[in-house]
Order: structure tokens, then C-alpha cells, then sequence
């Protein structure tokens, strides 16, 4: 039976192993918390640092492959695995792209897929001195930013004091229309799919996700460029895995990559539901290097994110979900988080529907009933 190893236990493991337990294979996870999500159904769970050196090479050593939820991990770790003949996906290499925002931004511009413009300081205070300087501007800090953090957008000279006080690329803002991403997963062998493009709509309060549609609203032209970007992007990258590849749709209808996540993503929860294979399937099948699976879907599907409300911290409570259930068509993933705090993601509602009003009533109907509060 094939040992896989992930690192990270939080809610992408979290579904990933409630596909894989399906599978003849052994799941074991590497977590720094106790309580993570992963730690009661893993067949075995590690607490310790996936950022350390030597305990990613212990976790790792006796299995044969090697997986990840989360991309800030060790990646020397996972060289010296792969160099003792350890399966690992994410290639090493492609993850240490990702890793590094400026990297990312480079590897976009030498292989000519459109990006934003930018410019990369390694120390952020040489940017006061810049003569050349148009706001508004995005400062996107080079290393361990997610879900909105370590990104700060300077409208002026007056938001100088809010900077990021680490490396950074400085970006152009899109002239959005809205944001798209292709989920897109490539094999051992170099064989690439492509989900239909995913369109978002975003909390402004949270910079996050509010809810996605799956296929989006856009033109069959549109999206066949977004595909054929993902594709460009995944095959440069020259490594299995599952990647959410980011997109801006500008105003003018070009298309520039905001940035790539080398693993199942928020963009794909919604094809546990809407397609024939999902995103954590097709994760499963890179590590066992199975045949790739159908990224066809059933219906059109959106995923709403529950997030911890406003001046809520504590054990959490998911409100009104019974009302929620009533809803045709609802599936509700509960993240399994003992703590919610203002604006943490705390699970997500799949709506299923083939007519795309409906499904926007349905999508209102759970934002206006749903809240994860702090057990009283």
C-alpha cells in the first residue's frame, strides 16, 4: 500500500483526506498544531514545524510520497527527499517559484504570460526615494503572504505609514473587470487538464473570497484564453500537481496572472459537488500517479466561504444551519477549526443549480442566514 505524507493539516487536508480514505493507500500528516483539523482521521498524524529541516526529512523518509497543503513548507527539505528517490508533488523546484512573489513575477515575465508591471525591492524603504513613483499602487510582500495578507494597496503618499516592512514587489493594479482563476492539473507523464474558469466575487471588508461560480459568466472566448494561459503557466512550471492559476480580467478584456498556489485551492472547492473528479481526487491521483481524472462538470456551482463574524473569538458555532439545509441543492463543509475569530475561514456552503438566478438567490439566501460566531 503506497505511504503519502502531506504537510500541513488544516482544511485543504482536511478534504483531501475525505477523498483519499477512499483509496488502498496510508495518509500521514504533518501539522505544528495539535487540534488541527487533519489530526483525528489521518492514519497517522506528526505534530511538528513542516518549516523545519530536519523534521520534514524525518516525516518524510519513510514514505513515498510527499504532498502539500500549505506552500510555505521547507523546500531544501523536499529536495533531499526527492533526491533519495521520494515522490514529490509539487516538484521542489516549481514550489520555490511559488514560494517567492518576485520569483513568481520573473518566471511570469521570462516565459511570456502576461502579468501585471511591476518592480522588486529588498528593502522596502527604498521606495520613499523612488523618483519615478504613480499611485495607486499594490505592495505584495515577497515571502509568506495568503488570503489577503502580506498585501498592502498605497492609494497615496498618505498610506506610507501602513507599508509592509519586508521585501516586496510593488504592482500595478488591474483595471478590473473581475477576477478569474483556472483550477489546472498536470501528471507524472505531462498530461494537463483544465477546469472551466472559475469567476469570484470578493468580500471587500476581508479581501477575501466571498463566493465563486463555476463556470463563470464569460464568454467562451474569454475563457479559452484564461485556459490557455493556466496551461502555459503549469506546463513552464514542468511539474505534477494540482495549481490554481489567478487571473485579473482587465476592463479591456486582456488577461494578466495575478499568481499561482501549487495546490488544491479555494477556487476548486466547489468540484467535491459540481464535477466528475474533484480537485482533492485529482491531488490524490498526481501522488499515486493514477490517471488524471475528468474535469467535466455536472452543474453550475458556486462556493460561499464561512468566516468568523465581527467581534467573535472563541469556540465555534455555526448559526441558523438547519434554515441553511432547507435550501435544494446546499452541501455544507465545516471545517472542523475548534476557534473562530473575525474573518478566519471556518468552512464553506456549495450551491448546486442550473439556473444561475436561482443559484444567486440561494447565494443570497446563505450570506443573509449564516453566521459562525463564539459559543456563549
Amino acid at each position: 500500500m503506497i505511504k503519502i505524507g502531506i504537510l500541513g493539516g488544516g482544511q485543504l487536508g482536511y478534504m483531501f483526506l475525505q477523498n483519499a480514505l477512499q483509496y488502498p493507500c496510508e495518509i500521514s500528516i504533518l501539522d505544528p498544531a495539535v487540534d488541527a483539523p487533519c489530526a483525528p482521521h489521518a492514519h497517522h498524524f506528526v505534530q511538528g514545524d513542516f518549516k523545519d529541516y530536519e523534521t520534514v526529512i524525518e516525516f518524510g523518509k519513510n514514505l513515498d510520497a510527499i504532498g502539500i497543503e500549505i506552500e510555505h513548507v521547507n523546500v531544501e527539505a523536499l529536495r533531499y527527499l526527492k533526491s533519495i528517490g521520494k515522490k514529490v508533488v509539487p516538484d521542489p523546484e516549481a514550489l520555490a517559484i511559488i514560494q517567492d512573489k518576485g520569483v513568481q513575477k520573473a518566471f511570469y515575465t521570462q516565459n511570456n504570460i502576461p502579468t501585471a508591471p511591476y518592480f522588486e525591492l529588498d528593502n522596502w524603504e527604498d521606495f520613499k526615494s523612488k523618483s519615478d513613483l504613480s499611485y495607486p499602487i499594490f505592495q505584495k510582500s515577497k515571502k509568506d503572504g495568503y488570503d489577503g495578507k502580506g498585501v498592502q494597496f498605497l492609494k497615496s503618499e498618505a498610506d506610507l505609514d501602513k507599508m509592509l516592512q519586508s521585501p516586496s514587489i510593488f504592482e500595478t493594479p488591474a483595471d478590473l473587470d473581475r477576477e478569474i482563476a483556472v483550477v489546472t492539473v498536470a501528471d507524472h507523464l505531462g498530461n494537463i487538464v483544465t477546469y472551466p474558469t472559475v469567476e469570484f466575487v470578493i468580500n471587500e471588508e476581508y479581501n477575501l473570497l466571498d463566493y465563486l461560480l463555476i463556470p463563470s459568466s464569460l464568454s467562451k472566448e474569454v475563457t479559452d484564453r484564461a485556459e490557455a494561459i493556466a496551461r502555459d503557466v503549469v506546463k513552464a512550471l514542468n511539474s505534477p500537481g494540482v495549481f490554481a492559476v489567478e487571473m485579473f480580467l482587465n476592463k479591456d478584456q486582456s488577461i494578466w496572472v495575478n499568481e499561482t498556489a501549487s495546490r488544491v485551492h479555494n477556487s476548486g472547492h466547489s468540484t467535491i459537488e459540481g464535477a466528475y473528479s474533484s480537485q482533492f481526487d485529482q491531488m490524490l491521483r498526481t501522488l499515486m500517479e493514477l490517471p488524471l481524472g475528468s474535469t467535466q462538470l455536472f452543474t453550475t456551482s458556486a462556493m460561499v466561504n464561512l468566516i468568523g463574524a465581527e467581534g467573535e473569538t472563541g469556540p465555534a458555532v455555526i448559526e441558523n444551519v438547519e434554515t441553511l439545509l432547507q435550501i435544494p441543492g446546499t452541501f455544507l463543509h465545516w471545517y472542523a477549526k475548534a476557534i473562530t475569530k473575525p474573518g478566519r475561514k471556518m468552512g464553506h456552503v456549495t450551491l448546486v443549480n442550473d439556473n444561475i438566478e436561482q443559484l444567486k438567490q440561494n447565494i443570497k439566501q446563505v450570506n443573509e442566514t449564516i453566521r459562525v460566531v463564539s459559543k456563549k
